[in-house]
Parts: C-alpha cells; sequence; structure tokens
C-alpha cells in the first residue's frame, strides 16, 4: 500500500464531517487513492482542451468525464433526466450535473485510477456545487488564447464519430483516407456562434477561477498542441507545495524613479530568479512581432494605454514557462491598481513576498527631471549627481519627454492614490524607505526574503 496522505484524509473529514468518523477513515484508507489524478480542464471553445484531456487520459490511464459521456452512461432515473435535458438544450442543471457526477465518482474505475473533467465546472455555481458535495481536484488547468485565433481555429475542426478524436482541417489533419473520409463537421462552430459562446465563458470563467486559488495552472494554447500537453503533463505530474516560500516570488511596488528596476535586476542577479518587468515584456512583444505584439502595436502608436486583459495575457506566458516556475520571479510594473491585482490573484500568480518602495516626493523629481541625453553620443547625464565635463556638451543635451516635470507628478500621484488599496491587499507587504543607497535598499529587501522584517522599516 503506497503513503497516504494525512492531509488528505483531515480535509475529507472537515468536508464530510461524518457521525462517525472512525468507519469514515477506514473507508479512505480502503480506497488508497490520495495520489490518483483528479484533473479539471477549462478553456474556451477550441482551445483545445478536450484533446489535451483525452491525450492525459491514455498517458495517465485515467477517466475522462464530459459533459457528453455522463448523460449518455447508464440507465437510472436521473440519467434519463439528464440526458433529455442534454438532447434539448445541450446542458444540463447543476443540481443533475452533480448527481450524475457523484455517481460516476463513486465507480470503481474512476476511485482507484482517478478522473479528468473536461469543460466542467462551466459556472460559478457547478464550482460551487462540486466543492459542497466534497469533490477535489488536485490540479486545474485553464487555456487561454485570443479570441480571433480560436474562432479561426474553430473554423476548421472535424471529429471522427467512431472515436471522439478531434482534428483540423490545417493544423491537424489524420493522414489515413480512412478516418479521413469519416470525419464529420459538429455542430455550432460557424463565426457568430463562436464568438456568442466565447463572450459565455469569458462571463463564467472569471468567477470559476478564484475557487481553485492553490491548484490552478494557467497555460497559453496559442502554441502547439504538442507542448500544451507537455505542459500540462509536467503540471499534474508534481506534488503541490507546502505554503513555505521555497521558490521566491517577489512583488516590488514604487513609485516611478523609485529604484524598482535596479532592485530587481540585483534580487535576479544574486538569487537567479527571473526578473519580469511589464512594460519590456509589451515592448519586446512589439518589437519581436509576435502575436501579442501585433496587438499592442496600435496603442503604442495612439500613446494610450494597454488593456490590462492583454497585459495579463503577456505576463501570463511569460510566467508559465519553466524558468519562472523552476526559479522563482520578481515582478515589477504590474499590479498598478487593485483590479489588476485582483486580476493577478484570480489566475493564480501569488507572490510570497511584497515590498513597497516608499520615497519623498521631491527626492523623485529630483532624480528624474535633471536627467539628461547627449544626442550625439548617446551617453547619459544627471545635472546634479553626474554632470556633463564641458560646456558644449552641456549646451546640446536633451530632456526625455517622459522626464519633464508635469508627468513625473501625474505618475507620483497615480501610484500613491492606488498604494493603499495595494497595501490593503497584500496585507504582508513590507515597506521600505527607498530614499537612501540602493545597496542598502537591497539589504533590507534580501532580509524580507531570508526572513521577513516587521511591517514597516526606518
Amino acid at each position: 500500500m503506497s503513503a497516504l496522505c494525512p492531509q488528505t484524509m483531515l480535509e475529507q473529514l472537515l468536508i464530510h464531517q461524518p457521525k462517525d468518523p472512525i468507519p469514515f477513515m477506514i473507508e479512505h484508507l480502503h480506497q488508497n487513492n490520495d495520489h490518483v489524478p483528479k484533473i479539471v480542464i477549462l478553456g474556451p471553445p477550441a482551445s483545445g482542451k478536450t484533446t489535451i484531456a483525452m491525450w492525459l487520459c491514455k498517458h495517465l490511464n485515467s477517466n475522462l468525464l464530459t459533459m457528453e459521456n455522463l448523460v449518455a452512461r447508464g440507465f437510472s432515473q436521473v440519467t434519463a433526466e439528464a440526458r433529455k435535458h442534454y438532447q434539448r438544450v445541450k446542458t444540463v442543471p447543476s443540481r443533475l450535473l452533480i448527481k450524475l457526477i457523484q455517481d460516476r465518482l463513486a465507480e470503481e474505475d474512476c476511485v482507484k485510477q482517478g478522473w479528468i473533467m473536461d469543460s466542467i465546472p462551466e459556472t460559478r455555481e457547478q464550482a460551487l456545487l462540486i466543492q459542497t458535495m466534497g469533490i477535489a481536484p488536485r490540479h486545474v488547468i485553464v487555456l487561454n488564447a485570443p479570441d480571433t485565433v480560436l474562432i479561426e481555429r474553430n473554423m476548421g475542426k472535424r471529429i471522427d464519430p467512431q472515436t471522439g478524436e478531434i482534428y483540423h482541417t490545417t493544423f491537424d489533419w489524420p493522414p489515413e483516407s480512412e478516418i479521413q473520409n469519416r470525419l464529420v463537421m459538429p455542430e455550432g462552430i460557424s463565426e457568430l456562434e463562436t464568438a456568442r459562446k466565447l463572450l459565455e465563458y469569458h462571463r463564467n470563467i472569471v468567477r470559476i477561477l478564484p475557487s481553485y486559488p492553490q491548484i490552478l495552472k494557467v497555460i497559453s494554447a496559442d502554441q502547439p498542441c504538442v507542448d500544451v500537453f507537455y505542459q500540462a503533463l509536467t503540471y499534474v505530474q508534481t506534488s503541490h507545495r507546502s505554503n513555505a516560500p521555497f521558490t521566491p516570488r517577489v512583488l516590488l511596488f514604487g513609485p516611478v524613479g523609485s529604484g524598482k528596476s535596479l532592485q530587481a535586476a540585483l534580487l535576479a542577479q544574486k538569487y537567479g530568479l527571473v526578473n519580469v518587468c511589464c512594460g519590456q515584456l509589451l515592448k519586446e512583444a512589439v518589437a519581436g512581432k509576435t502575436n501579442f505584439g501585433e496587438v499592442i502595436q496600435p496603442f503604442f502608436e495612439k500613446q494610450i494605454a494597454v488593456p490590462d486583459s492583454i497585459i495579463l495575457k503577456v505576463l501570463m506566458e511569460r510566467m508559465d514557462q519553466q524558468d519562472c516556475v523552476q526559479k522563482g520571479w520578481v515582478l515589477h510594473d504590474f499590479p498598478r491598481d487593485l483590479d489588476q491585482a485582483h486580476m493577478l490573484e484570480n489566475v493564480g500568480y501569488h507572490p510570497n513576498r511584497v515590498f513597497f518602495l516608499n520615497v519623498p516626493f521631491d527626492s523623485i523629481i529630483e532624480q528624474l527631471t535633471l536627467r539628461r541625453t547627449d544626442p550625439v553620443t548617446g551617453e547619459r547625464y544627471h545635472l546634479m549627481y553626474k554632470p556633463p565635463p564641458t560646456t558644449e556638451i552641456q549646451a546640446r543635451l536633451l530632456q526625455n519627454p517622459k522626464d519633464a516635470e508635469e508627468q513625473v507628478k501625474l505618475k507620483i500621484d497615480l501610484f500613491y492614490r492606488n498604494s493603499a488599496e495595494l497595501e490593503e491587499f497584500y496585507e504582508s507587504a513590507v515597506t521600505i524607505n527607498g530614499d537612501q543607497d540602493p545597496y542598502t535598499v537591497f539589504e533590507y529587501i534580501e532580509s524580507g526574503i531570508i526572513n521577513p522584517l516587521p511591517k514597516n522599516v526606518p
């Protein structure tokens, strides 16, 4: 018998609260299934979630649960009622769906081999009902891709009616002519119908994600299916770590000119963390002419703010990469307000160290508004700390428009207007005096990573 997890048993006791806990625990031990797959895969239409779910089932020798096969299985009164609903409106009332899931998970193959739920839950109501019934997934995967990509992908979808395998006319066409000849176009994949389903999905998913804060993995589906599969497989084969911050996930806050970039670079250099600067990621996406870059470029050209949803997708693509997962990360320039902080939390990025760099208004004005650049050599100067060596050079120096006093004041004011809510949201955050030698500031941050400091540091 493999080692069983006392924490899982305790969770089940708390959820079910049996009148007689001893027989309950004995039954739990007999099941011996604390380590079998218990996976939920969610995603918008055409994100490839069904394909990934089927591949995972084959690889892990587990059982696939979909709305379709739950309704088609068995001949009970509940199944018959659910089948009538599904044949009529292609969905099942939540109370019936949960009963179908309960009955299916109690069967021997699911107990011994685990399960993978594809596209369930669809709503927050279903997510809460599933939790109330004590059904606890161990891993939740959410696939994500731009709507334009999903609509184009959906138009080419084809299904093998014999096996249920999904193919695509462009990306995944089967070589066997026998399979090609029997493929059929599924219903409801027109551009208008897909757009309607995407809108409904987006409305629901933001309310589902908070139900799985500690076990959530978001994977970009805008890449080859095999790559998506191996990222998903790697995730579901890893055990969740304890709440102890073994891998640093650091969030740096501070007004413009507070030295966030320098501190992030120092942390990345010393501890091998991945330096994730939100603004830099957006610039790199545009320069690299990536799919996201093409979406971002018009906002850059018009000099208007990039929407939060796009910024979050770019961040997710970077922070889901293996180096961020293994080494940890230091994030700055996002989130900038409470809404963005909630968005970051909802998609599963939880910092375990948060620092606010507090710098007086006058110090920032002095540091930024006196910066100058030599247009001939590209050399950078500061009129107080690093003045130009000759009057000739001084005469030709230029100021970046973003360093104009009015622009700097606007940015400082915006930061401090949002900082109170952010500090309240990240209640374990440490505030550090950033108006001192940068290496002194770094020592405070470093101490806060190794041994958390008191709330306020002088």
